[in-house]
């Protein structure tokens, strides 16, 4: 009989190839820190097992029938917000991924690297953090933070409230305004508040900027 471990992250994974699919239960059952709870190779068929499921990590691939590309993402951040998408895609457009982290999407991983970077990806946006796929991590997302260079970012935390970083970190890392506000007990307008008025101390305007900022801090490190 097998033993789960309340550790054991609970993964789920949409693909329409076969093989590729196989491949990715495989590769994640083999890990003792994960567990595969659910499949599906269609979009339609991923949000609906996903609501059921309620995983802690889904894997998707954003090329499958009935939803695909930003679409299927958007959707799936809708119906499962407390579910960490790590998006696995063969799009190595730095454009297309700033447009996921955008919307919330927590980990972007490359087909032709998924074997090396899959697991690492899956563990790291379970436990709260962002995954970058390193073949496109830099060029996706640039190595310094507008506005702020020559350790200036660290000047700047220093105009930021306490509970402006808190807000700041959890929005980068991909919690939604409600989720924050349950983990910070606090209202969800002021989960808005702090991360407006944080923003504007930046000179920031979407959440790429954040992710980039939070990454450059070290922030992203830690659950």
């Amino acid at each position: 009989m097998d033993q789960q471990s309340p550790s054991r992250l609970r993964v789920f994974i949409a693909d329409d190839h076969p093989v590729v699919l196989s491949g990715m239960k495989a590769l994640v059952a083999g890990d003792p820190g994960l567990e595969v709870v659910g499949e599906a190779s269609d979009g339609p068929n991923a949000l609906r097992r996903a609501t059921e499921l309620k995983p802690d990590v889904a894997v998707l691939d954003l090329s499958m029938p009935g939803l695909n590309g930003i679409e299927v993402a958007r959707k799936f951040l809708a119906t499962c917000p407390d579910c960490r998408v790590l998006v696995l895609t063969v799009h190595e457009d730095g454009a297309y991924l700033r447009q996921l982290l955008d919307l919330g999407v927590a980990g972007y991983v490359l087909k032709r690297s998924a074997t090396e970077e899959l697991i690492r990806g899956i563990h790291a946006v379970g436990s709260g953090g962002i995954y970058l796929d390193p073949a496109i991590a830099g060029r996706a997302i640039g190595r310094t933070t507008p506005h702020l260079h020559n350790g200036d970012e660290h000047n700047a935390v220093s105009e930021l409230s306490t509970r402006e970083i808190e807000v700041l970190r959890l929005a980068a890392i991909g919690h939604s305004n409600k989720t924050i506000a349950a983990k910070l007990q606090i209202g969800a307008k002021s989960v808005e508040t702090y991360k407006a008025r944080g923003m504007a101390k930046l000179g920031f305007h979407n959440r790429v900027e954040v992710v980039r900022f939070a990454l450059s801090m070290g922030w992203l490190s830690d659950p």
